[in-house]
């Protein structure tokens, strides 16, 4: 018998699209001093191909109806009948923090549900780019808590959600305290799902996250 132990390796060009809006604080300048940004995901509701959709809630139809926020916000769709893909976010990142005048050791995330997913698996993968996070209603997903160890994380849910049990979240925090990485929980005990729009008026979120910058490597 004749035995061949081989070895493949090969480099993959993957082509990714995502259609964005961004939102630009009033007194952003190109020059000047440079300004954090927030990526926020959203979810399943608003999939599709027109950004539009993204103003029918949460945090772009608060900013729509006059939130003023410091960051440089931006919010990229999701295809209809897909998900968050990390590795397409990764891309959209780099090509807007090299856009745009932004502070890299301010990047901040958030997203609900669907998005709240994204924001967990986006951090998996880029733990070390961001300040802080905060997830949303987010469904279970398995994380490495080892790239969340320095990562400041504020999570909500609703107790009374009847899309994503509360229980989902409880979990990941559980399994993130337990492995010694720092995470904020808040949970609103009359809310179901929509546990978003407490969250993104409250001017305190916001605070928490500027509070947070990124130590240079």
């Amino acid at each position: 018998m004749n035995k061949n132990d081989l070895n493949f390796t090969a480099k993959l060009t993957i082509k990714v699209e995502l259609p964005y809006r961004t939102y630009l604080p009033n007194d952003y300048s190109d020059d000047g001093p440079a300004h954090p940004l927030l990526l926020f995901l959203h979810g399943a509701g608003e999939r599709g191909d027109d950004l539009t959709a993204l103003t029918n809630t949460a945090l772009p139809k608060h900013i729509e109806e006059g939130l003023d926020l410091p960051f440089v916000t931006v919010c990229p769709q999701c295809a209809e009948g897909s998900w968050w893909d990390e590795h397409a976010l990764s891309a959209l990142l780099d090509k807007v923090v090299s856009a745009y005048n932004i502070d890299q050791a301010r990047l901040y995330l958030t997203g609900l549900s669907m998005g709240g997913r994204g924001t967990w698996q986006l951090a998996n993968l880029l733990g070390e780019k961001f300040a802080a996070i905060a997830p949303i209603c987010p469904p279970f997903v398995w994380v490495n808590p080892e790239n969340f160890r320095n990562l400041p994380i504020w999570c909500f849910h609703g107790v009374m959600d009847s899309v994503i049990p509360v229980s989902d979240s409880v979990k990941i925090v559980r399994l993130l305290r337990s492995n010694g990485c720092k995470v904020e929980f808040t949970t609103y005990a009359n809310a179901d799902h929509d546990s978003w729009t407490d969250t993104y008026t409250n001017p305190e979120l916001y605070e928490w996250l500027l509070s947070h910058r990124r130590a240079a490597p």
